[in-house]
């Protein structure tokens, strides 16, 4: 399949790229290359481009072609309607956007039964056509009004012809072009409560009498209000002043003659009735689709610190489900996350069932060579914590808290009722929150992302947008973590480049049927998973223990008889060129340079012998929540805690001080200087030091500030 010669041109000029990245890229995007692979392993044909800018080459080619589709379907539209002129098919064809195409397409859509439609079935265009030219006479107008029968008098010819002259008005390309500018740069959004409706809608108070230019507004402003007018709290408007946009009608389309006063009621009743309610809302949907990418963009940058953060490895792990009346669900995992015991404790409930529970845990941790403790941070965690820190466990134990969000949704799930069909929820939650601690990344995957609460108004924005970000985000973490082939859960697999869930579910079950894959090539024996797949999935494949040392490396089997020539020419094996910097340091990486390999992908070669299967994620470091403090009334102005940063927006960060609710550090506070994007200083899962600004007790709000406070 090839793609229109001008697709390429049009879109390195869109985005600011050479030509050739661009068509490079899109034929391997056409050819069935993903987009890891591509940015991993096809630098050079596209001048090593990033997964980024390959996703909006993807995203810029589907635009295009709809586009087109658009464009061929109003012209087959028109054609079948005989209003096709061959001056009108010119415009259509050099329209560049999908704006300018629908305003050329209005005055020859289809319509519903407007009443400029039933003007013109009495007969009155002609009435309207000479109002506009100023050569209406009386005589005309009686004329009318004696042959329809619906017409009774000279006015309702003449109102008639004003519905027709409005719906003309309204339909103007360049008329709607200059409002929609008019709109765009000076509407003001303007929100008032509904009066009927003020006792429930406190949470939108600051809104309640709200205005601000709609091209200033910042996104979160724009969701919560919009979510205020779907919750029937506000009522919303968002236009520019009315004599401005009189003042544009007035001066395209008012003539002086006899007739003008005819024109001015058109024009007026053209822009309250048509105009302005049409622009508008293309107005709303212009904002809405601005802040929903804003919000999405905000939500994948955390998902995706939350996902590459950094693992504890293959340690084994006792980890808490905390609980106050049905006590803590205990759990042990060895190093690779597998379920060896479960029990329960009761720290809550007495002195006695401390002691009780304090035994439990030593005898659990002796058995088991228990290395770390994963505590989950929800009810009763903070106090759980303190426990098992009072235990006297061995020194060299981990003991942290883990973010359990999400995990109540796993604990539910078909997997996790497949995986542990003799176990309850609470066990299943456990078990979670435990692996969170040993791999993040290969947890997480198993929550559908916006579960997971690192986003704000995830449920008000365009959830088919929303999820086709984060599936693409959570492959990307994926593919750039790599993946142990035989330990991946199923749905660790759908996410690797070129697999997806039947070739993930394929390959579990000739793991489960044959035993552990030896070679990477193994894979060409699962059923369906043909050359391309291969091709797109095995780099990102690793096996630890294969015969060919490169299996356990990022160096694509494509590439393994240019390494084993490496190898060969330097009078030693793979192997040991693996371990040896000195060989590798004595390569002459130009003398294997070809056709197909470039020097971008003769230094990835190197970087892998170097580190094979190296994992871009930090190394684990453990963190203390503040003594003492459990809950709300525990806090004072002026305290410094340690914290960790939960959640990023546009207008600050979220802590977790280590009680149940979090705090919000305006964007203000965030640092001593001023910054217009919180993501400059801090992310999600940072660890930082926080100062109490503000407390109110009765509505849980904490105000915090990073100012002069180092952060560790």
């Amino acid at each position: 399949m090839k793609f229109p010669a001008h697709y390429s041109l049009e879109l390195a000029q869109q985005l600011n790229l050479r030509e050739n990245q661009v068509s490079g890229t899109l034929n391997l995007l056409i050819e069935g290359g993903t987009v890891p692979f591509i940015a991993r392993y096809r630098k050079e044909a596209t001048g090593s481009l990033d997964e980024v800018a390959i996703g909006a080459i993807r995203e810029g080619y589907f635009q295009r072609v709809d586009f087109d589709k658009r464009r061929e379907s109003i012209i087959d539209s028109m054609s079948k309607s005989e209003k096709l002129t061959s001056v009108l098919k010119q415009q259509l064809s050099k329209a560049s956007t999908l704006t300018e195409l629908e305003d050329i397409y209005l005055p020859y859509k289809p319509k519903r039964k407007t009443r400029a439609v039933m003007a013109r079935e009495r007969g009155l265009e002609p009435i309207a056509d000479n109002i506009l030219a100023g050569t209406l006479t009386e005589k005309e107008v009686l004329h009318v009004v004696e042959v329809e029968k619906e017409l009774t008098t000279g006015d309702d010819a003449l109102a008639g012809a004003r519905d027709i002259i409005a719906e003309k008005i309204s339909e103007d390309q360049h008329t709607r072009t200059e409002l929609r500018r008019l709109f765009t740069t000076h509407a003001t959004l303007h929100a008032k409560v509904i009066k009927k409706n003020i006792e429930k809608g406190e949470k939108y108070a600051s809104y309640f009498d709200w205005q601000e230019p709609s091209a200033k507004a910042p996104s979160h402003r724009i969701l919560a209000m919009f979510r205020g007018e779907n919750e029937k709290i506000l009522s919303i408007s968002i236009r520019p002043p009315v004599d401005s946009a009189l003042r544009i009608l007035k001066n395209r389309h008012l003539k002086t003659h006899r007739w003008q006063t005819e024109i001015k009621e058109a024009i007026e009743d053209s822009y309250q009735r048509l105009l302005a309610p049409s622009l508008e809302n293309e107005l709303r949907k212009h904002l809405k689709a601005r802040a929903d990418e804003e919000a999405i963009m905000v939500f994948s940058d955390n998902l995706r610190q939350l996902l590459l953060a950094p693992p504890l490895g293959q340690k084994r792990v006792l980890a808490l489900d905390p609980g106050y009346r049905t006590g803590a669900k205990v759990v042990c995992l060895d190093g690779q996350g597998k379920l060896l015991d479960t029990s329960i404790i009761f720290p809550t409930h007495g002195e006695g069932k401390r002691q009780e529970a304090a035994k439990i845990l030593r005898e659990l941790v002796s058995r088991y060579q228990i290395e770390a403790v994963a505590i989950g941070n929800g009810t009763a965690g903070r106090e759980t914590d303190e426990f098992v820190r009072s235990v006297q466990l061995p020194e060299d134990i981990i003991i942290t808290l883990v973010n359990e969000d999400g995990a109540s949704i796993y604990s539910a799930s078909k997997s996790a009722r497949t995986e542990f069909p003799d176990q309850d929820i609470t066990v299943r939650g456990a078990v979670s929150i435990g692996r969170r601690l040993q791999d993040p990344l290969a947890e997480l995957v198993k929550i559908e992302p916006k579960s997971i609460g690192v986003g704000q108004y995830q449920h008000d924005v365009n959830q088919a947008e929303l999820q086709k970000s984060l599936q693409e985000l959570v492959e990307s973490c994926v593919n750039s973590v790599g993946v142990e082939l035989n330990s991946a859960s199923t749905e660790l697999l759908t996410y690797i480049a070129g697999l997806g869930k039947t070739l993930a579910e394929n390959i579990i079950s000739h793991r489960e049927n044959n035993g552990p894959f030896k070679t990477r090539r193994d894979l060409l024996k699962v059923p369906r998973l043909g050359p391309k797949a291969f091709e797109q999935c095995a780099g990102f494949l690793r096996i630890s223990d294969s015969k060919n040392p490169l299996d356990s490396s990022g160096v694509h089997p494509e590439r393994y008889t240019l390494v084993q020539q490496m190898a060969k020419d330097s009078k030693t094996t793979v192997q040991s060129l693996m371990q040896s910097e000195q060989l590798r340091q004595k390569i002459d990486l130009g003398r294997y340079i070809n056709e197909s390999t470039g020097m971008p992908t003769m230094i990835d070669i190197i970087a892998e012998l170097a580190k094979p299967g190296r994992d871009p994620r930090k190394s684990f470091e453990q963190f203390k929540f503040g003594a003492g403090i459990h809950c709300i009334e525990d806090l004072h102005e002026g305290m410094q805690l340690p914290a960790i940063i939960t959640n990023v927006t546009k207008f600050g960060a979220f802590a977790d001080i280590g009680i149940k609710e979090n705090g919000l550090i305006h964007i203000s506070q965030l640092a001593d200087r001023y910054i217009k994007d919180p993501n400059e200083i801090v992310k999600v899962l940072q660890k930082v030091t926080v100062r109490i600004l503000e407390i109110d007790t009765r509505r849980k709000r904490i105000a915090l500030s990073m100012k002069q406070c180092l952060s560790k």
